[in-house]
């Protein structure tokens, strides 16, 4: 199996901080991997940089074989436009825009927009029925299943997830980690950052960190 995303020896430093400590990482293409640690270990820093919003102080970030720590911020963009499928905690939906309406968002920065492919992309995460709701009229559960459409729309080579149940309740997590394992059995490559044990234990492979540095590697399947 091909080797989507490597990092090799990163690093970031602010100022007297070493936020990450000599990371080196490979994530194969399909896997699903889970990033834990405790808060402030590093792991939001190496999610931002995986994710093309930060730079490293030091080493290579490689997607698909090619070098992003070489890329400018414009390139950057590009890169998480075409091949990162990015899904937050705070969801980071136009509050004046309806469901479909910001999945199409996704479309117009990408290519051009498709709203039968949005409404496609929604039923896939049981939305079609609410694609007309703006997020005030969506539970939290429903305003993530659309920020999981949006990430899904334009076909991205990676999907990176930060804490995406976090602001979840039970029965709302359960749906959203089983829209991951879908993902996963439709061979997409699934990143995600979680403090839960209980979302980490359905990836394939957890990796902690621990103050900037990889400390331990846990096999799940």
């Amino acid at each position: 199996m091909a080797v989507v995303l490597k990092l090799e020896h990163i690093s970031k430093i602010y100022g007297d901080l070493k936020a990450l400590d000599d990371i080196n990482l490979e994530v194969q293409e399909g896997e699903w991997l889970s990033i834990m640690g405790p808060s402030g270990s590093g792991k939001s820093t190496m999610m931002n940089i995986i994710g093309c919003m930060d730079t490293p102080s030091m080493g290579k970030v490689l997607l698909e074989g090619q070098d992003l720590s070489a890329l400018t911020g414009a390139e950057l963009t590009s890169i998480r436009r075409d091949k990162i499928g990015l899904i937050f905690q705070q969801f980071h939906l136009v509050n004046y825009l309806t469901a479909l309406e910001n999945v199409m968002l996704a479309q117009y920065y990408h290519s051009l927009p498709d709203e039968q492919e949005a409404l496609e992309a929604l039923k896939q995460v049981g939305l079609e029925k609410r694609a007309s709701h703006l997020p005030s009229q969506l539970s939290g559960g429903e305003q993530q299943r659309v920020c999981i459409a949006r990430a899904l729309i334009n076909y991205p080579r990676v999907i990176l997830a930060d804490e995406p149940t976090g602001n979840l309740d039970e029965n709302n997590e359960k749906l959203v980690i089983e829209l991951f394992k879908r993902m996963h059995e439709e061979g997409r490559t699934v990143i995600v950052v979680t403090h839960d044990p209980e979302v980490a234990e359905h990836s394939q492979r957890t990796v902690i960190i621990d103050h900037g540095r990889l400390s331990k590697t846990v096999h799940n399947t």
